[in-house]
């Protein structure tokens, strides 16, 4: 049975925040996808042609949180379907350490800049900076009239109905669409690909949703059973590189946010020269190995972990767990390149931090938070005391 717990007060004259929003958000995902891939495809052949896709030779994404583990996880995508550099940056280092672009080159720099809200000031500001060095912004959000679409060239607007306040999931997926919908595009506007080929690409997307149908509905039961026997752990591990380095940083962020559990998300071979050293040994770990360039380093890894008497958890195709000896597995269903595994390899973490949750009595956005402590930084602005403004604040 679950226990009774001490909710989190939402926004006005909504329930109160319970970690059961996570299995709401994840069992909508398949459905958002069916709803939502074409119109967001849409809208990003309808971004303005004075932006100039196709004079564009490289990409910097810009986010805070969810936003960041996003652009992490389509930095393959833009580099292989679109051809271009693609850099991930976090809102603080672009506006604060960032070498501006030069004078002679910003218009062939595009930057990405993700909000759901559209309102997380450093990412707002970053998109000013570029737009003010010259080069091209585009803002992927969920809020039409938001500050950081006033600053871009161009807006995604990857709007959700029926959306309640938790840790980001649909938002995130939303993210990630609009993102890879729009390295397509690209590619297709630079001659890196073929129009029948961007086709193809897109019609894949969509088609994933039935995937993430299957993916959804076994985890949900196998991440109850595995939260029951790790609640407990002192700090979860989330491993994998390339695409799986932003679906690892995500699914930590998850446990912490819904259940305060300690997680880090880091890359397999990082794993192997620090964190491998630390204990206990039956220390839980996932490894997040889709198929693709890091698949056998994460094998590798996988056995490691193993052989150090980790609790292994293998998040990985199903018909490729054979020979993992993990401790417990995770299957995800269906074929997808690698460049699009990020849409499926996140999948567990929200069944798995809401099952933390209800293990361990707690509900999301509760720890740490004191209504009118000032910032670590000693701005003096409070820290969120609401559902609404923590989700602001930490996902944006």
């Amino acid at each position: 049975m679950t226990p009774a717990h001490s909710p989190v007060p939402g926004p006005s004259g909504s329930p109160p925040l319970e970690p059961e929003v996570m299995l709401r958000q994840v069992h909508c995902l398949a459905d958002d996808i069916r709803a939502h891939a074409a119109p967001f495809a849409e809208q990003v052949r309808a971004l303005p042609g004075a932006l100039d896709l196709a004079g564009i030779e490289s990409v910097v994404i810009v986010g805070n949180g969810d936003s960041d583990h996003a652009a992490r996880a389509v930095e393959m995508a833009f580099r292989s379907l679109a051809g271009v550099d693609c850099r991930p940056v976090s809102a603080l280092p672009f506006t604060h350490y960032r070498k501006p672009a030069a004078p002679s080159s910003p218009a062939r720099v595009l930057t990405l800049a993700i909000s759901a809200s559209g309102s997380s000031p450093l990412v707002v500001r970053a998109a000013e900076q570029a737009r003010a060095e010259g080069g091209a912004v585009v803002a992927l959000t969920g809020r039409a009239a938001s500050p950081l679409a006033r600053s871009a060239h161009g807006t995604v607007l990857l709007a959700l109905p029926d959306q309640e306040p938790s840790p980001g999931v649909r938002t995130y997926q939303a993210s990630l669409l609009g993102a890879l919908l729009l390295a397509i595009a690209l590619g297709q506007a630079r001659g890196h690909l073929e129009r029948a080929a961007a086709d193809i690409l897109r019609d894949e997307l969509g088609t994933l949703a039935d995937a993430v149908e299957a993916t959804v509905g076994e985890n949900t039961v196998r991440t109850r059973q595995i939260a029951d026997r790790i609640a407990h752990a002192p700090v979860l591990t989330m491993l994998g590189s390339g695409p799986s380095h932003g679906s690892a940083l995500y699914s930590a962020a998850k446990a912490i946010e819904t259940a305060a559990v300690f997680a880090v998300g880091q890359d397999l071979e990082e794993w192997c020269h620090i964190e491998r050293f630390a204990g206990p040994p039956d220390l839980p770990v996932f490894v997040l190995a889709p198929a693709g360039r890091s698949s056998r380093h994460a094998r590798r890894v996988a056995q490691r972990a193993t052989e150090l008497g980790r609790r292994l958890v293998v998040v990985a195709p199903a018909d490729q767990l054979d020979g993992l000896h993990a401790w417990s597995e995770l299957p995800v269903h269906g074929q997808v390149r690698e460049e699009f595994s990020p849409l499926l390899f996140h999948l567990f973490a929200a069944p798995l931090a809401c099952h933390l949750a209800q293990r361990l009595n707690r509900v999301p956005f509760a720890a740490g938070r004191a209504p009118h402590a000032p910032s670590a930084l000693g701005s003096g602005r409070s820290i969120p005391t609401t559902a609404t403004t923590a989700k602001e604040e930490k996902h944006d």
